[in-house]
């Protein structure tokens, strides 16, 4: 009886094992799923060490869905006016050829709604209301209408009103109501969703006789509106020329938002694996993986990403909620409890998720590389070389400022639309693949330091897989506050193109009528209106001025001159004034401070140094009439259109240009006046063109509706301070922006780093080390990682704005030498010292267990 190995007899005593089933080589499903139940209870006894990544998910997130949604439904939504109809005629009276032309309409489209205005002036008021005759059940104006109590009007002696139009007249429901000669019974309140400020009193239809405006609402579909009318529009039209609009917007800065995120959790999702790093040497040793342990580390950031665009879309849902009412109140226009333009959240949280994804990638890449007896030991890996890094960083640094100078070159042409994509695209890259480089040369300079900074700066070095991602997020977030600061003073420093708001808040500009300026200039719309003598213009204005509580109007004069800038770049824009002695005395500016010889007063900085600059008049003049186009002129485009210097006859070559600061700034104020001395010396004519109102508090809402339905009145126009900005206001809020972003990325990648060198903080500690010296560690740390991110984001920033200005036909690079040093000392000295003493402040604190190590 054989009892060998290979026996199979009857007799034989081998015990044989039960064949192994086929399977994967990484276990298959049942292993995947072991790794993220375990992944899971990570996540959930971990979640302190990533609060920080969590807490900036939702706070991105909530802001992304908030801002989102207040920009979509702050303008008037793109179908106002045309209610569910896909076309509008307007036709401006009721003529004669009305009814055929209504008729022709629906015979050709079918279906149609006609509205009918009547503008109707309220008595002892310079407001005015619409006399409505409209449908409530209509084909398409539904959206237009609703009812807010009572009922709508069903007969001809029946009238709903607004809230507006019952407060003027005093009505309320069930009054008997005399207008136009007719009494009517109020049968309701009224409003026009799409338009809270539409004031109107609704009829039942055919009850308006004079109509001064009707609407017809149809669908054409597949038309263009030209090919029906010269009257028809389409609000596809309207949201065509638009291809920057606020969802594209939103969503472009969710995703610079969800970058710096990802970058800041890279170092996050790197210490969380090196926490656990026996733990996953472990279960290496198990028999798991390499795709098992990176499994672990990507599940954790997926349901971190996953928790976190929860959390943000609820509060930013909540946030939304609460603020809605304030936003119909300031948009004046009824919102949807859920209009929200979910094209953008749903992409917005999916980028939340890829971007924790990615930046739990790498450390999970990197950990499969430590070998097993190293994992298990606990020892981090060795940091890589830094010129694996710092050559490609340099090449991509390069290449960025070369697709900036090709964008700069096409700039007006519309053809470096995708460089200027692809060029911060690639400055992006190198700043990521630089940021290493200047881990070392901080480790560099720790050579002498004392001994606090030289433990805080080789830890930076020593952990470059936190310190870096932190460093990178940082420099990103300064390079953008620092472009944003050295593109504003290049653009804002232009004097000759000059940019910025047009008035101060409490100014208020009366153009007369047919002056040229406002909005019925030559490119306005024009009014109908007869304009009346000048003396009644005036006293136009002088009534205007009263109802705004004030009594310092200046009377405002133009000539046929105009300034010229004879050389490439930009070319001048904005009007020239008159210095009048009671324009002069208006801004305090005495008679002697101005030289006898000058040509032409500014406040605009830097303008009398500029160089071939022209002063033309008469039939070389820029104006018509007597009057200039402020702000038309081709101020937006390349100069040098003029030979230099010009004819005597009709020009001044090289004025004398003296610079006032006491003239108003605003870009259409009078911020440059021609002097009475070029006035008589060259012969000019003058001519009123406004009245400028000081009023002594900032016009509200209410008295600049009246002012302006005042001048149209009179056929003339208003300008009030509009909504750009200052350069002040611009520059400020970029290096808040830097600010906060730079110190919030330190106040997580501190933490994050301290906690991974809190075993060689104990044995400091164990040394004698007291609390000054911690404190000295963690302040180094915070100042170094804030001054190496503030230098290499200015670093980039500036590659980016001279490569753009180098070749650029309208900013070049002599405009850069408007340097915004108040906002770069800010932010390279500034934000360094202030991290740096906000760690002294918060540290120090004496480490729990000195003399124990905690078990992972």
């Amino acid at each position: 009886m054989s009892t060998g190995p290979g026996s199979t007899g009857p007799g034989s005593t081998a015990l044989r094992e039960r064949p192994a089933g086929a399977g994967t080589s990484n276990g298959g499903v049942p292993a995947r799923r072991a790794v993220i139940r375990w992944s899971w209870r990570m996540f959930r006894r971990e979640w302190r060490q990533q609060v920080l990544v969590l807490a900036l998910i939702v706070v991105a997130l909530a802001a992304t869905v908030l801002g989102a949604a207040v920009s979509v439904n702050n303008p008037p939504p793109a179908h106002a006016g045309f209610g569910t109809a896909q076309d509008m005629a307007t036709f401006q009276d009721g003529g004669s050829q009305l009814a055929s032309q209504i008729a022709a309409l629906q015979h050709r489209f079918g279906r149609v709604d006609v509205i009918e205005n009547q503008a109707i002036a309220i008595p002892g008021s310079i407001n005015a209301y619409d006399l409505r005759a409209q449908n409530p059940d209509g084909p398409f104006g539904q959206p237009m209408l609703s009812l807010v109590s009572g009922h709508y009007p069903a007969g001809p002696g029946q009238v709903a009103v607004t809230d507006g139009v019952a407060a003027a007249f005093n009505l309320k429901i069930g009054d008997q109501w005399r207008q136009g000669g007719q009494t009517r019974l109020v049968t309701g309140i009224v409003q026009n969703p799409q338009s809270l400020l539409d004031e109107f009193a609704l009829v039942a239809p055919g009850q308006v006789s004079a109509p001064s405006q009707v609407t017809v609402l149809f669908d054409a579909p597949g038309l263009a509106p030209g090919k029906i009318g010269p009257e028809v529009q389409t609000p596809a039209s309207v949201a065509a020329t638009n291809p920057l609009n606020p969802e594209t917007i939103t969503l472009g800065l969710a995703t610079v938002g969800m970058l710096l995120i990802a970058l800041m959790a890279v170092g996050g999702f790197t210490v969380l694996a090196q926490r656990r790093l026996r733990s996953l040497g472990m279960l290496g040793a198990l028999g798991a993986t390499d795709r098992n342990i990176r499994l672990v580390v990507r599940a954790n950031g997926v349901l971190v990403g996953v928790f976190g665009a929860l959390a943000g879309a609820i509060l930013g849902l909540a946030g939304w909620f609460a603020y809605r009412p304030h936003l119909e109140s300031t948009s004046h226009h009824l919102i949807g409890a859920f209009a929200l333009p979910w094209i953008v959240i749903g992409p917005a949280m999916a980028l939340a998720v890829v971007a924790t994804y990615f930046a739990a990638s790498r450390p999970a890449r990197s950990i499969t590389r430590v070998p097993l007896v190293a994992a298990l030991s606990g020892r981090p890996a060795p940091p890589k070389q830094v010129h694996r890094s710092a050559v490609p960083g340099v090449v991509l640094l390069v290449a960025a400022g070369l697709l900036f100078g090709y964008t700069g070159k096409s700039n007006g042409n519309g053809s470096g639309a995708l460089t200027l994509v692809g060029g911060f695209v690639v400055l992006i890259a190198a700043v990521l693949l630089l940021a290493p480089l200047g881990l070392a040369i901080l480790g560099l300079a720790a050579r002498r330091a004392p001994v606090a900074v030289r433990l805080a700066l080789r830890d930076l070095v020593r952990y470059r897989a936190r310190s870096g991602s932190a460093l990178a997020a940082i420099s990103l977030g300064v390079l953008i506050a620092v472009l944003i600061c050295v593109l504003t003073a290049q653009r804002y420093g232009n004097s000759l193109d000059y940019a910025g708001p047009n008035l101060a808040s409490n100014q208020v500009i009366v153009y007369a009528a047919g002056s040229g300026n406002g909005p019925n200039g030559p490119n306005g719309p024009g009014s109908s209106v007869t304009p009346g003598t000048p003396q009644a213009q005036a006293a136009t204005a002088l009534a205007i001025a009263t109802a705004l509580g004030s009594h310092s109007v200046t009377e405002l004069e133009q000539t046929s001159a105009n300034l010229q800038h004879a050389a490439a770049g930009r070319s001048w824009s904005g009007p020239v004034y008159v210095a009048t002695p009671q324009l002069l005395a208006a801004f305090g500016i005495k008679a002697s401070d101005v030289n006898p010889d000058a040509d032409i007063l500014t406040m605009r900085p830097g303008l009398s140094g500029v160089s071939r600059m022209q002063l033309l008049y008469g039939n070389s003049g820029q104006g018509q009439g007597g009057q200039v186009n402020p702000g038309n002129g081709p101020g937006n485009g390349p100069g040098g259109a003029t030979s230099y210097p010009c004819p005597k006859a009709t020009c001044l070559a090289n004025p004398v240009i003296q610079e006032v600061g006491g003239l108003p700034s605003g870009t259409s104020a009078p911020n440059t006046v021609i002097t009475e001395h070029a006035i008589h010396t060259l012969g000019l004519t003058t001519g009123v063109s406004g009245w400028l109102i000081q009023a002594p508090h900032p016009p509200t809402a209410a008295q600049i509706t009246n002012a302006r339905l005042t001048a149209a009145a009179a056929g003339m126009t208003i300008e009030t301070k509009s909504s750009t900005p200052s350069s002040a206001e611009i520059l400020d809020l970029a290096t808040v922006f830097g600010l906060a972003i730079a110190l919030g990325i330190l106040a997580m990648s501190i933490g994050l780093i301290r906690s991974e060198t809190a075993r060689d903080l104990r044995t400091l500690t164990a040394t004698g080390a007291g609390s000054t010296t911690r404190r000295m560690v963690t302040a180094a740390t915070a100042f170094a990682l804030a001054l190496a991110g503030a230098v290499l984001g200015t670093i980039a920033a500036y590659v980016a704005a001279i490569g753009y200005a180098f070749d650029n036909p309208l900013d070049g690079l002599s405009e850069l030498t408007n340097i915004p040093v108040s906002n770069l000392l800010i932010i390279l000295i500034g934000m360094p010292t202030v991290a740096g003493v906000v760690g002294m402040l918060l540290a120090g604190r004496e480490p729990s267990g000195v003399a124990h190590q905690p078990l992972d």
